[in-house]
């Protein structure tokens, strides 16, 4: 018998984890933070209803804080068995946990010394030696090899397309005649997306664990250099900063390789691009060791041979450099963290940017509930940040063509050559958005679809 909890990412967009409890052994798929609204941030410091020592293994699909940022609480708590993830994600791991600790230890340093706190005091979720010794235990195995985590779970990595060394896991329960088959898609990439391969077919399965982050809704079917270029020139014209809320792993890399292909191709002018994050610039390190896994065609025919050691990329390390950058009033580019503006550099340059009508402040992903990036997409006119409320007269611009994620479409793409599971669990989105999708694939396709509910336990059995 076969058990499979819902410990995160279920009727919300975070914090995935999924727990398989099988002949004693007990495998858990991500072991990610909760972000977004305050109720759901809170379960960051609650305990899982499982204790940590009695967890056989973990498996990640990729490096995401939403897919392995509890990790350094787990390991805190006592997780001693390994955790699995391709080479290229446990680089990125390594480098967005220890980002993600130091950002809390500094977070908390500040509101500690600002007083701006109830907590006394204000304590990171985990620290820097949390995060290393999590990432000694993380363990690589390549795509497409069957790897055995513990008895009876097999599995196998194939490409997601959505993040370097990002994966679906194909899993199987090899108990009695016949393995049961599932599959957990993580979070599936678009078609033809910049420096990403397409999302590989997904493999036959008994049961379907997807996500439906966009399952009720379309990416703008434009083309998103055009896109791009349009709002960078008239944002010179206007002769402001334009500020881009981007995700430092990723989607910084995405931008400066398009930034830098449509300066190549004459169609913007040399204009300064600040990359505002130590991290991005480790990142596109990690990303150059691994570069047989992007698609670098069209850069290379346009002949830019290293999009971010262009002489106007501007790599910002430290904080007094970020200062700094409030010095430029534009046309300027500014590249900076976090995507959804819920903590790191991205406060400081919102406060300073967004009172200035010339400026423009680009949406460039999805952006969860309880979110600044929220607010802004809904017109908010205010924002708070740091405990004072700071007028939006920027123009905010969004443009989801940014995003990683398949959409409605581009996922009902990848589910078309799939036959029909015993039954699909759609995860990882919003209600909405997870029962929209949902209700497409049982007119569509006839199928047994079920939005689980957080802590929900099912139990899997082989179809006959």
């Amino acid at each position: 018998m076969l058990q499979l909890t819902f410990l995160g990412a279920a009727e919300t967009v975070t914090g995935s984890k999924y727990l398989l409890e099988a002949d004693g052994s007990r495998l858990l798929i991500d072991c990610g933070l909760f972000q977004g609204l305050k109720e759901l941030r809170e379960k960051n410091w609650a305990p899982l209803p499982i204790r940590a020592s009695e967890i056989n293994a973990v498996a990640l699909t990729h490096a995401h804080i939403d897919h392995t940022g509890y990790l350094p609480r787990l390991v805190k708590q006592g997780l001693h068995g390994p955790v699995y993830a391709t080479p290229a994600t446990k680089e990125l791991t390594d480098l967005l946990l220890s980002d993600a600790a130091r950002n809390q230890e500094q977070d908390a340093e500040y509101f500690n010394r600002k007083r701006l706190t109830k907590h006394k005091p204000a304590l990171p979720l985990f620290d820097t030696d949390d995060a290393r010794r999590t990432v000694d235990v993380i363990q690589t195995v390549e795509r497409e090899t069957w790897f055995c985590p513990c008895e009876p779970f097999w599995l196998r990595y194939h490409d997601a397309g959505h993040l370097l060394g990002s994966t679906m896991i194909e899993l199987e329960v090899r108990q009695g005649p016949r393995p049961l088959r599932l599959l957990f898609s993580g979070d599936v990439g678009r078609y033809k997306a910049p420096l990403y391969h397409d999302p590989a077919p997904p493999p036959a399965c008994d049961y379907l664990i997807c996500e439906s982050t966009y399952g009720d809704r379309e990416h703008p079917t434009v083309d998103i250099q055009e896109q791009l270029r349009q709002v960078v020139t008239d944002s010179v014209a206007r002769g402001g900063v334009l500020l881009v809320a981007a995700f430092a792993v990723g989607r910084a890399q995405q931008l400066t390789y398009l930034l830098q292909l449509l300066m190549a191709q004459d169609k913007l002018p040399r204009i300064p691009v600040y990359i505002d994050s130590p991290m991005a610039s480790e990142a596109s390190r990690i990303y150059a060791a691994f570069h047989g896994e992007h698609d670098l065609s069209e850069v290379q025919a346009a002949g830019v041979e290293d999009s971010m050691t262009a002489r106007n990329v501007r790599l910002v390390h430290s904080r007094e450099e970020s200062k700094r950058i409030n010095d430029d009033d534009g046309p300027a580019v500014i590249i900076s963290s976090s995507g959804m503006m819920e903590g790191g550099r991205i406060l400081f340059h919102l406060r300073q940017r967004l009172p200035d009508p010339k400026n423009t402040v680009v949406l460039g992903g999805f952006m969860a509930e309880g979110t600044r990036g929220r607010q802004l997409q809904r017109g908010a006119k205010y924002l708070r940040i740091h405990q004072s409320d700071v007028p939006v007269r920027a123009r905010i611009v969004e443009m989801s063509g940014l995003s990683c994620h398949a959409d409605r479409s581009e996922l009902l793409r990848w589910l078309a050559p799939l036959p029909a599971p015993h039954r699909v669990f759609l995860t990882h989105g919003e209600k909405s958005s997870a029962m929209s999708l949902a209700e497409e694939l049982r007119k569509r396709r006839s199928w047994d679809v079920i939005v689980p509910r957080l802590y929900q336990t099912v139990t899997l059995e082989s179809p006959i």
